[in-house]
């Protein structure tokens, strides 16, 4: 019987194009499992060649449709994409409930084009805390272009522009979503929106509106973001939308966009890392130590608010170390 592949074997595998090593690092990773690390650490060398291309928006939209569109226009120039379609957590299976796949088939049996899709899994940010390390491996693999469609917007759900290096805004008409998008904050994260269905009456109005929003906003020198009308269904206007996408990149390599948003990018990796293995270490402590036991035991009476508890925390030298010492003995 043929055995598994170690981690090395599989990273080695990914790094030479295979799609099932691939697919195989993908599942680890969004497990969680204890050999996260050293896969990052073999593929990062690898990392940072690929566009990150967000795709964001209120759900029915049509953003499943506009970026199967996307990735015919993609493969025309024989260029490669991967796609992590994120859909709502099934509250039964814990799987993806949408399956956005299912929308794409067409590329099922393109070679030049992977497909995943994701839970959201309890993430509240539109991204799984996982995303990150898929987006890695898409792009360690050799893809030309990263496209990551997310749940939908919402106020906290911001993680997409943290994410991509350029974050396309999928609105509609006759929803309010300009009202929305005001609220939520999205004039702040899309480098470039799209009207879609644009047959529908109130296209030409919520142009207008995000045209007017957007002349409020502070100057950026470098790129004016566009307002881009799309059928995405017929196939209208995708290749406007395309090249807009190609101008923003574009814009970003000349100004030095493109090198500070990546920096950013990984400075919040390294915190978001530290903080949830921090929160990983003191979760395992509520079990195993008495003192930080009987510190919870008191907030979730009531005795002790969580405020005053966190000052003793990090207050207690001992109860600190014993963190780090347990996590290293568990290690």
């Amino acid at each position: 019987m043929k055995q598994d592949k170690t981690t090395p074997e599989l990273v080695a595998g990914l790094l030479a194009g295979e799609q099932l090593s691939l697919a195989r690092l993908i599942t680890l990773v969004e497990g969680a499992t204890d050999e996260v690390p050293e896969i990052m650490r073999g593929i990062y060398p690898h990392t940072g060649r690929a566009h990150c291309i967000g795709v964001t928006g209120p759900p029915g939209a049509g953003k499943s449709t506009l970026v199967d569109q996307l990735i015919s226009l993609i493969r025309v120039g024989g260029r490669t994409v991967g796609v992590v379609a994120v859909d709502p957590t099934s509250p039964f299976s814990h799987g993806a409930v949408l399956g956005d796949r299912i929308r794409m088939q067409r590329h099922y049996l393109d070679s030049g084009v992977f497909i995943r899709s994701m839970a959201t899994r309890g993430s509240h940010g539109g991204l799984p805390r996982t995303a990150k390390g898929v987006i890695k491996l898409l792009d360690a693999y050799g893809v030309d272009f990263v496209i990551v469609e997310t749940v939908g917007v919402g106020q906290a759900e911001l993680d997409i522009m943290r994410r991509s290096d350029t974050t396309v805004v999928v609105l509609m008409p006759g929803t309010g979503d300009t009202v929305q998008a005001m609220k939520a904050g999205i004039l702040e994260i899309a480098d470039i929106f799209v009207v879609n269905k644009a047959d529908l009456n109130g296209t030409e109005q919520i142009v207008v509106d995000l045209q007017s929003m957007l002349e409020m906003s502070p100057d950026d020198l470098t790129w004016k973001v566009p307002v881009v009308k799309t059928q995405a269904n017929e196939g209208d206007g995708v290749d406007l939308l395309f090249a807009e996408i190609g101008q923003h990149r574009q814009a970003l390599t000349e100004s030095g966009g493109l090198g500070d948003r990546r920096q950013v990018q990984r400075r919040d990796e390294i915190l978001e890392s530290i903080q949830t293995r921090i929160q990983g270490r003191l979760l395992g402590l509520v079990e195993r130590d008495d003192e930080f036991a009987a510190i919870m035991a008191r907030v979730e009476s009531g005795e002790l608010d969580p405020y005053s508890a966190v000052e003793q925390v990090f207050t207690s030298q001992t109860l600190l170390q014993r963190c780090l010492a347990d996590d290293e003995a568990q290690a």
